[in-house]
């Protein structure tokens, strides 16, 4: 009775499972990725009904890696699993989204509060009646936790978890038991957007350190820029590109950062990765008196092995709460406010040039016919000639991630990896989340670079891409296993051989047609320049899927560097 006179006191009732969905909907999610449970069936009915489409992935954790690259694109996702045995599959996935700050909305049917309570022995449990042991693990890969286990609060925690999920960048975790999916709240809330918002940071702070900051910019003989990940995670790029264009700055970028700078501006240098670094950049930045490093990610493979050699004592960091000059820390000072008064204030800048990045192929590699393989230091340059303005790429964890430094982007591309987690199959799930969030927001060309190993993981994911009338088009790298392991430990070790599939017979199999998809078999480089020159294979019509066949010992000299790093860690006593 007490929930029926709730129920009278609303002035527009309305169910949870709409109401959450609606506020899904209102900030910008149009695709739902999941697996269906029984736990979660009724809620999926109200998806049409809000204007979204449920994707239908093939298993959870592909479904998470699609929405990790969905979020990346569109600027935040959806995933949808039941409670335990589904949850618990898309984990590695949530983990990846947290490491990279990447906000995903996962949303778990449980059971009804009335079981939990009891502590009834129901399926999907460890049969021991706690119903809390599944949302302890995701504790601490979420930056907010929504239990709707009562209406009368339910509202307030869906609108928290979504702010949380958008102000931090990182996944939340909602609780949506069978019997509340149905239970009403106030509808009259939906007409109040989400105040998706950051607070301003405090004016007096905020000058003091604008202040400082730029006393040692104007003290400096050859400052640069250095941009990384989180400059995209916390949605600081048109702030960075204002700082970029009025300085003039060399200017840099990270591997995370890779495809947060307008590459055609006249300033920028290429990749900064210490040994890794592309030609001539590692002397300009590592020579520097003052580097402005903005939204940094420290690790080992963003870094080629910690071969950064940048002195903190020349180096300011701006983060996403506080930003540190030199050895000064000032916790609290976001740093959108604090650049654009940079950008306002800064005046005339001392600078000394710095090495221009181009798709230039070195004169040895130059030389095509039918009798040369594919190399990566013929590849990468290539492919950044054959890439357009605004293509959505993305690299797996491996060579092609590697590779891609090497390559210099058009206008507007938007490159996607997981250079800190590094979950081998990331790849071909993202690329599906990002074909999918390029189709609602104009067709852009998905491209998807992955190596032979790390496809074989997550390959089932084509089929969500062809069923979903998705047109990426999709390079496996053929070279016969883990070439990354290999250059780690192990260069012949049967544990980094893998079974060599036929690659593209997978498609017809998938349930791609004449009509919606097309496969190619690559094998050295007349045919790869063949390919790349072909106006309908640019195009990309159809779904399209490319054997790309390349040495089994050929690797990027980054990859090679970082692995040899890493192997040295590995071994330290």
């Amino acid at each position: 009775m007490a929930s029926d006179i709730r129920t009278s006191e609303l002035k527009s009732p309305i169910d949870i499972a709409e109401y959450l969905f609606r506020r899904l909907h209102e900030v910008g999610i149009r695709g739902i990725h999941g697996v269906p449970g029984d736990y979660n069936l009724v809620a999926l009915d109200y998806i049409p009904k809000c204007g979204l489409n449920w994707v239908g992935n093939v298993n959870e954790l592909n479904a998470g890696y699609a929405a990790d690259g969905y979020a990346r694109v569109k600027g935040i996702s959806a995933v949808v699993t039941t409670f335990g045995v589904g949850e618990l599959s898309l984990l590695n996935a949530i983990a990846g989204g947290y490491s990279e700050f990447v906000p995903i909305v996962h949303i778990v049917g449980t059971p009804s509060t009335l079981s939990q309570k009891d502590g009834m022995l129901l399926h999907h449990t460890l049969g021991n009646g706690n119903f809390e042991i599944f949302s302890e693990m995701s504790k601490n890969i979420s930056c907010a936790m929504a239990k709707l286990n009562d209406p009368h609060e339910a509202a307030t925690l869906i609108d928290n978890a979504i702010r949380e999920c958008w102000v931090q960048s990182r996944p939340v975790y909602i609780t949506l038991p069978t019997d509340m999916v149905q239970k009403k709240v106030e509808g009259e809330r939906l007409e109040r957007p989400i105040d998706l918002r950051h607070p301003p940071n405090e004016t007096e702070k905020e000058d003091y350190v604008v202040g400082v900051v730029l006393k040692y910019l104007h003290l400096a003989k050859n400052p640069i820029i250095l941009v990384d990940a989180c400059a995209q995670r916390h949605r600081v790029l048109k702030e960075v590109h204002e700082l970029i264009e009025k300085s003039e700055l060399p200017t840099f970028v990270a591997p995370m950062g890779k495809g947060a700078v307008d590459e055609t501006l006249p300033n920028y240098g290429g990749v900064y990765a210490g040994d890794g670094s592309n030609e001539g950049v590692r002397e300009r930045v590592e020579s520097s008196d003052l580097i402005l490093s903005i939204g940094a990610i420290k690790s080992d493979f963003n870094t080629a092995g910690f071969t950064y050699r940048i002195s903190q004592l020349s180096t300011i960091d701006f983060h996403s709460h506080y930003i540190r000059v030199k050895y000064s820390e000032y916790p609290g000072v976001r740093m959108q406010g604090v650049l654009k008064k940079i950008v306002a204030k800064m005046g005339k800048l001392n600078i000394q040039p710095g090495p221009k990045a181009t798709n230039d192929i070195a004169p040895e590699h130059q030389k095509i016919s039918t009798d040369q393989v594919i190399t990566h230091d013929w590849l990468w340059s290539r492919v950044g000639q054959w890439l357009q303005p605004n293509d959505i790429v993305i690299t797996e964890t491996g060579t092609a991630n590697f590779g891609i430094w090497e390559t210099k982007f058009p206008q507007g591309v938007l490159a996607l990896s997981q250079v800190l987690w590094g979950s081998i199959g990331y790849s071909v799930g993202a690329c599906q989340g990002a074909a999918l969030a390029a189709k609602e927001t104009g067709n852009r060309r998905t491209i998807l670079f992955v190596g032979d190993g790390s496809f074989e993981l997550t390959a089932q994911e084509v089929s969500t891409m062809i069923r979903q009338n998705l047109k990426p088009i999709i390079f496996v790298i053929c070279n016969e296993g883990y070439t990354i392991e290999r250059y780690i430990h192990g260069m012949d070790a049967a544990y980094n051989d893998i079974s060599e599939w036929k690659y593209k017979d997978l498609i017809p199999a998938f349930g791609g047609t004449p009509h919606n998809s097309k496969t190619y078999q690559v094998k050295n480089k007349q045919e790869a320049e063949d390919l790349f020159t072909d106006k309908t294979f640019a195009q990309a019509e159809v779904l399209q899927f490319v054997e790309l066949y390349m040495p089994k010992e050929d690797a990027p000299k980054a990859l090679k560097l970082t692995a040899e790093a890493s192997a040295r860690t590995n071994a330290k006593q």
